[in-house]
This record gives C-alpha cells, structure tokens and sequence, in this order.
C-alpha cells in the first residue's frame, strides 16, 4: 500500500501526443501535478502546467463534474486579499479492480483506490488449474470484485506471469499454460470496463517507482515468486523491449548442468531464486545471492542503475541472500557504476504487483502514472 506521506510520482510519457488528443493532454497535466503534488488553487495548476487560466478553469470545472476532483478550501497561509480555493484529487472518488496472477496457488485480487491504497480483497485458489480453466478463475475473480465495489470502477489492471505484448495478449505463461491467450479482450467482453494487462514484474516496478518512495529514474526491480522476473524503468520510462521480453532474466542460464526449467532450457535463474527452489534447496542463501549479483552486474553497468530492488518473501530475501547480491555486483563493476547503487526490499510487500497493476489503469485512463 502507498506508505503515508509518501507523494506518487509520474511516469514520463511514453507515446506521441496527437493533435486531436490535445484536450486529454491538457487534462492529464492537470491531474499529473495534482496526483504528484497534492491540492493546488487553479492560479498554481495554470503556472505549474503552462496552460492559460482559461484553460485550467474550464478543465477543473469539468474533472469536478465528473467527481474526480474537489474543492477543499482555502490555504491556512493565505495572504491578504481573496484567499485562492484549493482543488485536489479525490482517492475515493472511483476505484481500480487489480490483480496479481503470480502466486502459484492462487490468485489475488483487490479493489484499489486513486492513490494505491488497497480497500478490499479476495482471492481465488487455482487448486492445479491451468490453460482456460485458469482464465475462467481469472474471470470469475475479477467479476466478484466489480460486484463488490461500492463506486465507479475506472478499470481493471492485471499483472500476470509471462511475456504479454502491448495489446495485453499474454503470449507465453509457462507456469500457467497460456500462449496467445487474449486476456484483456475476456476481461473487457465479461466485465464492460476497461481492462490492462502487463507482465508482474513490469506491473511491480510500476508500483515501485510510482508509490514506493523512490527518487531513483534508472531502476531495476526483481519479482521473485513462483517465477522470477525483472522491470525495468530508465530515465523515468518502462522498459518493455521490441519483443516484449525485457527483464525475463530469470531465463538466463546459470548452470548448463543444473534442473530443468519449465521453459524447457536447464539451469536457469529460476530454478535457483524462485521461492519453491528457495525454500526446498539446501544451497545457501549467500550462494544464490551471489549467482543472482552475477547475472545482474551486466544490467547494473550498462544502464547505470541507481537502485536494485527485491520484491519477495523478506525472510528469503532481506539479509544473506541480498547481501551477497550487494557485494556481488560491486565486485563485478567498475566503482562509478556501484558508488551510489543501493540495494533494497520493495517496501509495498506483498501488494507490489496489485498496486502497480492500479498504476496501469491510472496511466491509460487518466495520464497520472
């Protein structure tokens, strides 16, 4: 959950505007410094933003008829003459259905509001199900939280194993059977919302850098579970690769003469760091730390990343293993590239992937990601 005091942070956008998207435009700079900065009189939004006061009153005149908006008084520091009125988003004026597909018994969902705050859960067992029985659980799971909602639903956002293209199409789930399974498009068919579905770790890394306190824009996040994955966000945007495929590190082969993984190659990162292995294997957890830093100090010197940060059980994660993580990669890179790296546990736990699967949803239906 977003800590309190803690202020989310944007993403730099990652698209082209286009000219009949100029009012939209306009709109999400609104609600971008108000989701980043908090409550802001129209004179401020229109010197932050740069667009004519005509504009902003027009446009906040709008976001509070559609309620996501609201007048909340005046500054106690007003200066003499007319104090200005502040206008700021509103958390619970709408919310977000999310879920987390990762965990390897179950699936994880939850009812989340405009500053990531987690409302409500449920959850549903797989019980072994895999290819279309698990989209039908999927499906039914989503459907009881829309159910649940006790206000307009923005939309839905999905972090799931796998690679997923950017029509949210997973097109290979190896935990779960799924190749080519149009997940966006059941979601939206059954459930009348719009629906967004990004790879978990994507999902995670999303959830770090917008409400996990950050003030890193070249970060790497590692969701280890089930699978293992990695997100990837540099120079303040989400890196997804040309494939689609970019932070699948935990189908790097470690071990040529190691356990068969479920993508069919032996001696992956997976089949060490993945919380089954971790918790089953009589490796140490330095060891793996270690095998972990080395497949990571090449990521850590190419793209200059300021933090590394684990997301997963912090009794398998925080200490030995995140240690030797640490130590690995600075043995492994120049000093320039490690003086200022920190390496750390995610602080949203075990809700990274439900938070930033909200992020999704902030990011497509109101630019404020």
């Amino acid at each position: 959950m977003n800590s309190g005091g803690v202020r989310p942070r944007p993403l730099r956008p990652m698209g082209k505007l286009l000219a009949e998207d100029t009012r939209r435009h306009h709109r999400s700079l609104l609600l971008q410094h108000l989701f980043a900065e908090g409550p802001a009189s129209r004179a401020d939004l229109a010197r932050a933003t740069g667009l004519t006061r005509v504009t902003v009153s027009d446009l906040v005149g709008a976001l509070i008829a559609d309620g996501l908006l609201g007048e909340l008084g005046t500054p106690a520091e007003s200066k003499v003459g007319k104090p200005p009125t502040l206008v700021g988003l509103l958390a619970d004026a709408t919310c977000i259905i999310a879920l987390d597909l990762s965990p390897d018994d179950r699936m994880t969902g939850a009812v989340v509001n405009l500053f990531g705050q987690v409302k409500a859960r449920a959850e549903a067992p797989l019980d072994g199900a895999s290819g279309e029985d698990a989209v039908r659980i999927a499906v039914g799971l989503a459907e009881r939280l829309r159910d649940t909602a006790d206000r307009p639903v923005l939309g839905v956002g999905v972090g799931t194993p796998g690679v997923v293209d950017g029509r949210g199409v997973i097109l290979d789930a190896h935990n779960l059977h799924w190749a080519g399974v149009d997940l966006t498009g059941i979601l939206h068919r059954r459930l009348g919302l719009p629906v967004y579905v990004a790879n978990d770790a994507n999902t995670a890394v999303l959830a770090e850098y917008t409400f996990g306190g950050t003030t890193a824009a070249d970060l790497m996040l590692l969701r280890i579970g089930t699978g293992v994955g990695a997100g990837l966000v540099v120079g303040g945007s989400l890196v997804q690769g040309h494939a689609w495929a970019a932070g699948e590190i935990g189908h790097v082969v470690t071990d040529p003469s190691g356990v068969r993984c479920a993508c069919g190659k032996t001696g992956c990162l997976e089949t060490i760091l993945s919380v089954p292995h971790l918790r089953q294997s009589d490796r140490s957890l330095g060891s793996v730390g270690t095998v972990v830093g080395e497949v990571v100090a090449p990521v850590v010197a190419a793209l200059n990343l300021h933090e590394v940060v684990l997301a997963g059980p912090p009794d398998l994660l925080d200490g030995e293993l995140r240690e030797a993580l640490d130590r690995c990669v600075r043995d492994r890179v120049m000093a320039t590239s490690s003086a200022d790296l920190v390496v750390r546990m995610s602080p949203l736990g075990d809700d990274v992937v439900l938070v930033g699967a909200a992020v999704l949803v902030l990011s497509a239906e109101l630019g404020v990601s």
